[in-house]
């Protein structure tokens, strides 16, 4: 076995992860299996490093002395060759001076130009705003560190050091500025031009079983939906009790075709409206980044206005309950040609621009996950606009429908307490997205999964036909309940609300701007990326406490409902069994990503959505 090269206790200099820089740290202890050693910064970091990423402070320090003690000699010579040279010597002197003078100008020139050959490649390490964040270990930390970057900083500075080099050797160009703002802009351009290799995108793991398991999603997905909403319309919606197939002719309506088209490009007329304000999402795999408007809240502003015009003119809004299954197959259609405009849009798009989920080369599960990532027409931003546009606002507008069907069919002056607590609930989740619209930048959704079936059908058809099942339930099999009843369901949803909504913003503060004086309170540990993992806060608490709440939340939603069918928490338990997916899916995701750090992360968060269960 190996022997150890560093005691506990002492001080050495660790090389931060993914940079070239090294600061002082205090040796923690030692992995007699994994051998590394566990350091702690000054800012109380701590990390595991190699043994080669760790070197005793006395050969830095021995560095410096020869650095510094091979400066004055150099000057000092160049001082004494000067003062040699006389005007008073004969002609042959002169010239032999003169010889000496150009074979030295030679040395210098060649000095200067091993100089800013080496200089780029240290610019190249140059430590940004950000990484000077990522160095400090927590946020609170970023003045303590601050003196220290900033010299390094100045060091790296290709100006400043070529200055240093000028003054070094006595030189004096005769056009100086111009000279020093061309080698500057050649370092600039030695910088940006330096070939960075290309990552191929090409996906290696496919989810959802795989091409045979995308081809039955596509087919079950819509029977699904169909399958429940014609559950919601018999007497006994028990799940045993299939519905009758109803005929095909009865299954479509251009009319109402029409009506979903009118409705998607009237949300689209909404979207490209100058009002809100313009945002950048987080950096693609290229660098770039892009802008989004968020004016999502007043969109739906817009449309309730809307749909108030069009009950004061006694629109009968009710026909959406009386054409449900129409409508929902009308949105079926319309995502499916949606999903082929896609797929055959992104076989043109450069490689940079596909989905690294959505990349493997078969033709039914890139068209499923989607091909191309941000597919855009201008400025519009398809996957964006769908994402809680058409969908969201739609599901707001069959709930009301449904409140109105329910007052007509069953002839009451106001809308029973079950479906005014259903709205209410809903209409708060929706609002809430649109109100914090910017948060979904930093969502896989956006950041990761391509646009194709999964998210068209989902975002048009799924949220707004499925999310809408308790409000149709209880249109044909309405349920009484007591105002203690719902207060404590109430309660019930407000709690969840409130893990969902101050988790969420935690994570998306934190990502958008880790220094943020308000966040000074939470605590992570750094990873080799540049990004932290979140150890107090919600984040402390489970891994993924936005779920949790959104599961307490459609708890609620359907207690409503009684308990006389299982059908109305159809919805408890697809989103149970969706975003145990989803945390799968995340845990895979990250631990790529993150290495060692997600496992220590694992290790002091154990818990997964739900605390003490998993």
């Amino acid at each position: 076995m190996p022997s150890r090269k560093f005691a506990d206790g002492e001080v050495v200099m660790g090389r931060w992860p993914g940079s070239v820089l090294y600061y002082e740290v205090q040796v923690t202890s030692y992995d007699d299996v994994s051998h590394l050693y566990t350091v702690k910064y000054k800012d109380g970091t701590e990390l595991a490093l190699k043994e080669s990423d760790i070197k005793s402070q006395s050969s830095f320090k021995h560095r410096k002395g020869q650095s510094s003690s091979s400066s004055p000699s150099r000057r000092s010579s160049s001082r004494s060759r000067s003062r040699s040279r006389s005007p008073g010597r004969p002609a042959k002197g002169r010239r032999r001076s003169a010889s000496q003078s150009r074979e030295h100008k030679e040395d210098k020139k060649k000095t200067i130009q091993e100089t800013s050959i080496a200089l780029p490649v240290l610019v190249l390490f140059k430590p940004s705003e950000n990484n000077t964040k990522r160095y400090n270990g927590e946020p609170e930390s970023t003045e303590k560190n601050a003196t220290s970057c900033i010299i390094l900083e100045q060091k790296l500075k290709p100006d400043l050091e070529m200055k240093r080099v000028l003054e070094q050797y006595s030189l004096r160009s005769r056009k100086d500025d111009k000279k020093k703002e061309e080698i500057y802009s050649e370092k600039k351009t030695f910088v940006a031009v330096k070939p960075i290799e290309k990552v191929s995108t090409k996906t290696k793991e496919m989810e959802f079983g795989g091409r045979i398991g995308t081809f039955m999603l596509i087919l079950f997905l819509p029977a699904t939906v169909f399958y429940l909403l014609s559950m919601c319309k018999q007497d006994d919606p028990s799940l045993l009790n299939f519905p009758p197939l109803p005929a095909l002719e009865s299954l479509w309506d251009w009319r109402v075709f029409g009506v979903i088209l009118l409705w998607f490009f009237l949300q689209a007329a909404f979207y490209l409206l100058p009002i809100g304000k313009v945002v950048e999402g987080l950096p693609l795999s290229s660098g770039r980044k892009l802008q989004y408007r968020i004016n999502g809240f007043y969109a739906f502003i817009l449309t309730a206005a809307a749909i108030g015009v069009l009950l004061y003119f006694e629109f009968e809004l009710h026909y959406l309950y009386d054409h449900l299954m129409q409508f929902a197959v009308s949105a079926a259609a319309f995502s499916l040609a949606l999903s082929v405009y896609l797929y055959v849009r992104s076989l043109k798009a450069p490689e940079d621009e596909l989905a690294p989920g959505g990349n493997s080369g078969y033709f039914i599960y890139d068209f499923f996950t989607g091909h191309e990532l941000n597919p855009r027409i201008g400025s519009f931003d398809l996957k964006y606009f769908c994402e809680l546009r058409p969908g969201l606002i739609g599901w707001v507008v069959i709930n009301l429908a449904m409140l109105l069907a329910e007052m007509k069919i069953h002839n009451l002056s106001v809308p029973s307490l079950s479906m005014i607590l259903v709205n209410s609930f809903q209409l708060l989740y929706v609002v809430d997205a649109l109100w914090n619209e910017e948060a979904v930048l930093t969502t896989m959704d956006i950041t990761h999964d391509g646009f194709g079936f999964m998210l068209a059908f989902g975002d048009l058809v799924w949220v707004p036909f499925v999310y809408s099942l308790q409000a149709f339930y209880l249109v044909g099999h309405p349920t009484t309940i007591t105002w203690p009843v719902a207060a404590a369901i109430t309660a019930l949803n407000c709690f969840g609300y409130y893990i969902f909504r101050s988790a969420n913003s935690q994570k998306n503060n934190f990502r958008r701007n880790p220094a943020d004086p308000k966040l000074a309170n939470l605590k992570f540990i750094p990873t080799a990326t540049g990004k932290g993992l979140l150890v107090t806060g919600w984040w402390g608490f489970v891994r993924h406490p936005n779920y949790l709440g959104d599961i307490i939340m459609a708890l609620a939603w359907s207690l409503p409902c009684g308990f006389n069918h299982i059908l109305p928490y159809f919805y408890v338990i697809y989103f149970i069994c969706l975003l145990v997916h989803r945390e799968a899916r995340d845990e895979h995701h990250c631990k790529q990503k993150y290495g060692l750090a997600w496992e220590r992360y694992c290790q002091r968060v154990p818990y997964r959505i739900f605390p003490y269960i998993y």
